[in-house]
């Protein structure tokens, strides 16, 4: 077992954290005042999103110096102080690295449009035009097409995601040293891993042909999504950085199926820890569209959960868990009920990630149950690919009601609320105007939620206390229990040791269901559970850890 198998993550999204010097962004500084809090929920690493120097087009994404805190955050100095203070509490710190594009205000891609000619034009990927036209039918992440014309060049550039985030050339050795160079950079200060964004994606076809769009999923990401170099490229910095520096590092892989996941992440292969993977929470996209009202089932929820998890554990891999993070909507608002059954529901979603076989991950504040921003107006909006989106579904005849329905479920713009903490005015996040309104119908906090009875931070630190010591639920075998069940998810982790029962109901509804006997109850998230010789009943968003 590698150390930081048993251990819990919990990602910052920094903008969004804590402010401590009043101009309403989060900063380095915020999240040092918040290191003991952090110590005290028992969490083992941080996941920071993006600080570097970055004209913030996509919130960090678009990195415009890979050598530079950007002013917003603080300074070198600042970033330093962070890993020292974080260190003495036993915190490592993972950095979030974007490695598939940059901004077009990185020098790179300055010194690329000076002409064909020039050293770095060769760092990106360009094509001239095809009768005039796009290279090829591709099309952007954040909507329209995937190339961008410079009439200077008269070529085409790649931009996978925003027109102002040009894609990377992976094939260019000269790049390749000079990625690694900088990831080098970062390690000699002392960083403890990198989370990759859309890694990937690195490796596109040579020939770049026209997809065939038979359904939502073929839009050019049949010919990038696990391309031919990739695994190639990732081994390659493993040598270089990840291997001697022993570092936990963990992939962003949307869009990979299962035998991908496991080749990214079986140590023998030496690329990757774990990998993030996001099958389970598109269950609510409509015909695999995401900007959709969804509906989703339980069972095919816990069909995609249990399939990833018996085939990673066959097969070496291993999965990062998470229900939120910086790009998902919240899940409690999501998946389960984040109004009267607030609590219980944010239990449950704790138990059932917790139960599993993988890294857990905690995104900032669903130790305290925050939920959806349900913002009523698109002028709320920062993020380009929520607006976008609904301006895409204004002209193909949505009305705005429904519109910004659809954003206040699928929005990733939900889990960038800044954090709560107090009763003070926006929350104790800034003493300015925040850069993104919080809400203000939310009595709950980090002060509030701290003083309640059996709350969901400390449920929260019993999980992590349970990972760090039951080694069943490390390498304990999972088997589902009722794949058709569509109220409650029932599974087991089982070892030559004994095993491990988590049920679920993610109902509003009283469910019983008849379970072996022999098992003593390990942890629950109501008060006064009681078993009753073969049955389980299950109040309203009920879960339970039972161990025999």
């Amino acid at each position: 077992m590698r150390e930081w198998q048993k251990e819990t993550v919990y990602q910052i999204y920094p903008r969004s954290f804590q402010d401590s010097n009043g101009d309403g962004i989060g900063d380095i500084n915020g999240i040092i005042s918040r290191l003991d809090y952090l110590q005290k929920l028992g969490i083992g690493l941080i996941w920071l999103t993006p600080m570097y120097r970055s004209p913030g087009n996509d919130n960090g994404y678009d990195i415009a110096d890979y050598y530079q805190i950007d002013p917003v955050f603080g300074t070198m100095e600042d970033f330093e102080n962070l890993l020292n203070e974080a260190h003495k509490r036993n915190i490592k710190i993972i950095m979030d690295m974007v490695l598939n594009h940059t901004s077009n205000e990185n020098h790179w891609f300055q010194e690329a449009l000076k002409s064909k000619d020039n050293p770095y034009h060769d760092f990106y990927i360009w094509k001239d035009p095809v009768d005039g036209h796009e290279p090829n039918n591709w099309v952007s992440k954040f909507s329209g097409s995937a190339w961008k014309y410079v009439p200077e060049l008269d070529q085409y550039y790649l931009h996978l995601y925003d027109v102002t985030m040009p894609d990377l050339n992976w094939r260019n050795e000269k790049l390749r040293n000079k990625i690694f160079k900088m990831l080098k950079y970062w390690a000699a200060k002392g960083i403890d891993g990198f989370r990759l964004d859309v890694i990937n994606n690195i490796s596109k076809a040579k020939d770049m042909p026209d997809d065939t769009f038979a359904t939502p999923l073929d839009d050019g990401r049949n010919f990038y999504t696990n391309g031919p170099h990739v695994h190639e490229y990732i081994h390659e910095m493993y040598e270089e950085v990840f291997g001697p520096h022993n570092f936990v590092t963990v992939g962003e892989l949307s869009s990979t199926p299962i035998s991908e996941a496991i080749k990214y992440t079986n140590p023998k292969r030496q690329e990757l820890s774990m990998a993030f993977t996001f099958h389970h929470v598109k269950v609510d996209y409509t015909n695999g569209n995401k900007w959709t009202l969804g509906q989703y089932k339980l069972s095919d929820l816990t069909r995609i959960l249990s399939e990833w998890q018996v085939k990673m554990n066959a097969h070496g891999g291993w999965n990062a868990l998470f229900w939120n993070n910086h790009d998902q909507p919240r899940a409690i608002s999501r998946f389960t009920n984040d109004t009267k059954y607030r609590d219980q529901s944010a239990k449950l979603l704790a138990m059932v990630e917790f139960g599993l076989q993988g890294t857990p991950y905690i995104y900032q504040g669903d130790e305290i149950a925050m939920k959806n921003a349900y913002f009523t107006d698109i002028k709320q909006y920062n993020d380009h690919e929520s607006i976008n989106a609904y301006n895409e579904l204004i002209d193909n005849g949505v009305d705005k009601n429904k519109a910004i329905k659809i954003l206040q479920q699928k929005s990733r713009e939900n889990a960038r609320l800044p954090m709560q903490w107090n009763s003070q005015p926006n929350y104790g996040f800034t003493t300015g105007q925040p850069w993104l309104k919080p809400l203000h119908h939310d009595d709950y906090s980090v002060e509030k939620v701290l003083k309640m009875k059996n709350n969901v931070f400390d449920f929260y630190r019993a999980l992590i206390f349970l990972r760090k010591h039951k080694q069943i639920l490390i390498n304990g075998q999972y088997k589902l229990l009722n794949s058709q069940d569509n109220s409650v998810y029932s599974y087991e982790r089982i070892n030559n040791k004994g095993k491990i029962l988590v049920m679920a109901n993610f109902t509003d509804q009283v469910q019983e269901r008849k379970i072996a006997t022999g098992f003593d109850l390990l942890l629950g998230n109501y008060e006064g559970i009681e078993l009753n010789n073969e049955t389980v009943t299950l109040r309203p968003y009920e879960s339970v850890m039972l161990e025999k």
